[in-house]
């Protein structure tokens, strides 16, 4: 058999259109492995061989590219992508767009418009037969279902790859490994294997650390060991899990996604993991934004075709170095175009270097705490009391009465003595109390009864 014919077989013809028998071996091998976990689903690429071909050209195009965000200068593309969205998508065209009117006096959107009703952002040109779906809860209570295509899904890859470039690693997996590992901790999980056609069909994992998942816990070890993957891909909780594990193997790289990551976890595990750990910033409605720079003390954006702007609370945008929630238009997913998203996210952008930056990254509006001095203080002075601790995860509340509750995961309760002591010089020795946090996905991480909290 020719070394690229595609295979006919059991595996279904439409998760893996440009299967070929190197594939089938290697899906085989992370299916079949005797401490495989339990795969309670099945996925795969859907791409067609010219959709890989039009991913590599894609990837050439935006790995290098330059990317302005510059509020005194518009990037090129956005003019055509204006005349875009106005025509095509039926929300904007809904509203009109006057030839006077400025791009910053254009109405902003946020999570709740696209939750209400996302088909409306949908452009026509949009053909049905590919679509597809991905489901968020996020903290907002808004769920939310995210149209994208298999080509959305596989750009991705080019801004994962340009954000390990800027570490120095060029990904270099491909027939008969395994590219990537995507490692979950959840009670529920969606797990799968695939294989990625722009690698030469490298295997891709999705897999659960929780016992649960597994015939035995001990297993885990062993399948990781076995498949020795390039990357590895979770978030704090499960990249904390995997720490605990007595891995020998060295992937060239750990991606954290999804959740903020406190440096103190991240020193943590690359000491642990003797590679580089990338905390990506990243949403399912935008994909990757920017990945943290530690010597620049900010996250680098990644996307040439991702507008950013910082807004205040009333929609105008802030100069350079202002705090305020980040903003985006642009992007890749062809299947939902964003125009002046809000993303629930803020942040301050430095335009003074080279590339635009942003600057003390937080989820979530930001709220005020009263220190026991009766200062009022940022929700940033937590973060950066606690920041050298590896916590995987907590969430802070202040009561009515001034009191404090400092709530962490079960996986750092061991902390729990460190980051009270950390926070007695700001709120006191009796103030603070300590609960177990129960959550398994995102949280709102700093919350208050007081009426003066909101900024």
């Amino acid at each position: 058999m020719d070394a690229g014919m595609k295979v006919q077989s059991s595996v279904d013809p439409l998760r893996y259109p440009t299967l070929t028998e190197h594939g089938q071996r290697i899906l085989r091998f992370m299916r079949e492995h005797p401490a495989a976990p339990i795969y309670r689903n099945k996925s795969g690429n859907r791409l067609m061989a010219a959709e890989v071909t039009e991913l590599q050209l894609f990837e050439k195009k935006n790995i290098n590219a330059a990317i302005n965000c510059f509020p005194d200068k518009k990037p090129s593309w956005l003019d055509n992508f204006l005349a875009h969205v106005f025509t095509q998508v039926p929300y904007y065209r809904g509203l009109g767009r006057s030839s006077s009117l400025r791009f910053e006096d254009l109405p902003t959107v946020s999570r709740a418009d696209f939750a209400s009703d996302i088909t409306r952002f949908v452009p026509d040109s949009v053909t049905l037969d590919r679509l597809i779906q991905f489901s968020t809860t996020g903290t907002t209570g808004h769920p939310l279902r995210v149209p994208s295509h298999p080509v959305v899904a596989g750009r991705y890859l080019t801004f994962h790859k340009r954000a390990l470039k800027r570490f120095g690693i060029e990904l270099q997996y491909g027939r008969g490994q395994v590219g990537v590992v995507l490692v979950g901790y959840q009670r529920r999980c969606f797990t799968y294997v695939s294989v990625t056609p722009t690698m030469d069909e490298s295997g891709l994992a999705k897999i659960n650390l929780h016992p649960d998942d597994w015939r035995d816990p001990a297993d885990r070890v062993c399948y990781l060991e076995a498949l020795a993957p390039e990357i590895i891909t979770g978030d704090p909780l499960s990249l904390t899990e995997l720490a605990r594990l007595s891995l020998k193997t060295r992937p060239r790289a750990l991606l954290s996604v999804s959740m903020a990551l406190s440096e103190g976890l991240r020193q943590m595990l690359e000491k642990r993991f003797e590679c580089p750990v990338l905390d990506i910033y990243s949403l399912n409605e935008v994909g990757p934004v920017a990945v943290l720079d530690p010597k620049l003390q900010g996250h680098v954006l990644l996307q040439p075709q991702l507008y950013v702007e910082i807004l205040d609370p009333q929609g105008k945008p802030l100069q350079s170095g202002e705090r305020g929630e980040i903003t985006v238009t642009g992007g890749f997913n062809f299947c939902l175009p964003l125009l002046r998203y809000r993303t629930g996210d803020y942040a301050s952008l430095s335009t003074d270097g080279e590339e635009p930056i942003l600057i003390g990254l937080a989820g979530r509006p930001p709220v005020r705490f009263r220190t026991k001095t009766g200062e009022w203080i940022n929700n940033i002075e937590i973060t950066h009391a606690l920041k050298l601790l590896p916590l995987a995860q907590y969430g802070f509340h202040q009561l009515a009465d001034g009191s404090c509750v400092l709530r962490l995961h079960a996986m750092s309760m061991h902390l729990a003595s460190c980051a009270r002591q950390a926070l007695i010089p700001l709120f006191g020795n009796d103030a603070i109390s300590l609960e177990l946090l129960i959550a398994q996905d995102k949280i709102i991480q700093y919350s208050s009864d007081l009426e003066q909290a909101s900024v």
